[in-house]
């Protein structure tokens, strides 16, 4: 099969969709099919592209354009001209939250993460709403197959938004190798906290809960006036992917109290490296979560700091059964499931 994979979220700095979309890139790179990475994107945003696909052997078809993101916007909205016109013939054009621009044959498939902004539109950004809306509006009325990343959202998709459960198919993440109880780690005692600066991570919980340990926030700047500030906190900003790895190691445990997920990344990572994770009670975390993490409700800063510390004094039973569990989600797994909702 040639299969066309919308990567533009990649033309900006990485979060979990953007690292899901290349997990699912690198698993597809070993099925043998034909895979195309494709963009209409900026030269900065091109740029961007190009390091998150490095050592991923696809083809690229990434177009250098000014004012990408009005464009692709008025692509998908203006119906044509058909994808065929730029790439040439396909048999799957598997689309992102970004664009849904039109095509003349092949299987039509999307990836939807979550519905939060349907949800909560009060945690998203006012341009996420319009762009997502739209799109989940274009996905369930046209595509043959949606893809998920969590049994809940698969469920979610199909009582909000009226599409046939069998149009739906779980890919679960994977875990990258980076992350990985073998290496250097940070020093200190610390919680971590990982996830944008945003309403929806509800970070103002996790430094409550942390109480008079230092909390090391790892994210990037997001929106809604949220800010990682606090007598014991640390702000690291975004870090790459051995940086954030030496983060986890050297943590006391990771403390996600997140509001509302599609699946919840970090809270795999940080099992893969062997630290203890405290996880809100929210069911979008129930996969993520497994059997081995500690829940609490993520409103509840006294839940929460029970939790750290319950997670901690019982670090030797939950790393072993973090470890087993998230040695469950491979990209390779994500790369099958994906091939055989398109087969």
């Amino acid at each position: 099969m040639r299969i066309v994979v919308d990567v533009s979220p990649l033309s900006h700095p990485r979060t979990g969709v953007g690292n899901y979309i290349r997990g699912s890139l690198r698993g597809l790179a070993g099925t043998g099919h034909d895979v195309v990475a494709f963009a209409p994107a900026s030269r900065a945003g091109r740029r961007l592209i190009e390091a998150a696909l490095e050592g991923i052997d696809v083809e690229r078809r990434l177009p250098a354009l000014p004012a990408a993101h009005a464009l692709r916007t008025a692509w998908s909205k203006a119906g044509r001209p058909a994808l065929e016109r730029l790439i040439g013939r396909f048999d799957v054009f598997h689309f992102s939250d970004w664009m849904y621009p039109p095509q003349r044959g092949g299987l039509r498939s999307t990836m939807v993460h979550d519905l939060v902004p349907l949800h909560h539109p009060q945690w998203v950004h006012p341009r996420t709403r319009r762009m997502h809306g739209a799109k989940y509006a274009h996905a369930a009325r046209t595509c043959d197959v949606v893809m998920v990343n969590s049994r809940y959202t698969a469920e979610d998709v199909a009582a909000t938004l009226g599409v046939a459960r069998e149009r739906i198919h779980v890919a679960y993440p994977g875990v990258d190798a980076v992350y990985a109880p073998e290496g250097a780690r940070a020093d200190g005692d610390y919680v971590l906290a990982v996830g944008t600066l945003e309403p929806r991570k509800n970070l103002a919980v996790a430094i409550d809960a942390a109480r008079d340990r230092e909390l090391r926030v790892v994210g990037g700047r997001g929106w809604g006036g949220v800010e990682a500030g606090g007598a014991n906190v640390s702000w690291l900003g975004p870090l790459h992917d051995e940086a954030l790895a030496r983060q986890y190691r050297g943590a006391l445990a990771l403390v996600y109290p997140s509001r509302f997920e599609g699946f919840g990344m970090p809270v795999l990572e940080a099992m893969a490296c062997g630290v203890p994770v405290v996880a809100s009670s929210h069911p979008s975390l129930d996969e993520a979560s497994g059997d081995a993490a500690i829940r609490a409700d993520p409103d509840d800063p006294e839940a929460i700091a029970a939790a750290i510390d319950d997670a901690i004094a019982r670090r030797d039973e939950l790393v072993p059964r973090g470890l087993e569990h998230a040695g469950r989600f491979t990209w390779a797994a994500n790369a099958g499931a994906h091939i055989e909702a398109w087969s």
